[in-house]
């Protein structure tokens, strides 16, 4: 027990003592004292430390041999600290500062990398995405044979993945309000949004491998158009459903959903055949 509380006050006292210098350093007036101290802290993990020093000596420092470093230096600690957005205005300034500087092709690619990690879960807005995606295919341009080319691109198609869940998550929302009319007030229907949205996002990500979720979307969608349709367009909508699913199962012959779409065949057939007859 007593071995314990002794070990408990000795970690107090190494902590007093270690932040009592970092106050005398961070208060010195000799700049190259602290920053180099700067770097010992980014060099051992400790980035607020860093950031605290850093943020003045980036003004001081400008305009000497380690105005550049130490601006680098500074963007990478703000990332270590997960202050990503910060981060991403540090390495954009480096990046316009020193163009063709020892680090321009590493700041261009962080500025991506903190934006990346500063993107929300896909039900949020996107914006922060596609400024990421710009990001890093601007670092592509740039650096061509980039020593980060890879995982460039790796992050390039997981972005992607975002975007196209936000437009599935779009479309399935418009295809759960169904027949609910409040957020309408322009007139259609959700599942017209629900079509179009799912058809767009087909049209602008061809390759994704959500196809399936948005084609099944757009023939539910289609036949439930029909089915709640009025009078007179009923016939020509339970036709173009009619036309979805047979374009879904001749897409996805292998789908699960596919007696799903030859129920909704068998369905329309039967207001569509007096009308053929």
């Amino acid at each position: 027990m007593c071995k314990k509380i002794l070990s408990f006050f000795v970690v107090i006292l190494f902590l007093t003592s270690c932040g009592h210098e970092f106050n005398q350093v961070y208060k010195s007036q000799d700049h190259n004292f602290k920053y180099e101290y700067a770097k010992e802290c980014y060099a051992s993990g400790k980035y607020d430390q860093a950031v605290a020093l850093l943020q003045e000596l980036v003004t001081i420092q400008k305009g000497t041999d380690n105005g550049e470093e130490c601006l680098y230096m500074l963007a990478m600690a703000n990332f270590y600290s997960y202050d990503y957005e910060v981060a991403a205005e540090g390495f954009r300034k480096y990046y316009k500062t020193y163009p063709k500087g020892v680090y321009a092709e590493m700041a261009s690619f962080y500025v991506g990398e903190s934006l990346y990690w500063s993107t929300p879960e896909p039900r949020l807005d996107q914006s922060q995405t596609v400024a990421a995606i710009t990001a890093y295919q601007e670092y592509l341009d740039i650096f061509p044979e980039a020593q980060m080319k890879e995982k460039a691109h790796q992050r390039l198609f997981d972005l992607q993945d975002k975007l196209v869940k936000k437009e599935l998550y779009s479309a399935e929302l418009y295809y759960n309000l169904g027949t609910y009319f409040g957020n309408c007030l322009m007139g259609g229907s959700n599942f017209q949004a629900c079509i179009i949205t799912a058809q767009n996002a087909l049209r602008d990500y061809p390759y994704t491998d959500h196809r399936e979720d948005f084609a099944l979307l757009v023939m539910k969608s289609k036949f439930s158009l029909a089915e709640q349709s009025v009078e007179e367009k009923r016939v020509e909508r339970y036709r173009d459903a009619e036309d979805e699913c047979y374009g879904f199962i001749n897409e996805y012959p292998d789908s699960k959903e596919r007696k799903l779409a030859e129920k909704y065949i068998a369905t329309c057939k039967k207001h569509t055949k007096n009308v053929q007859d």
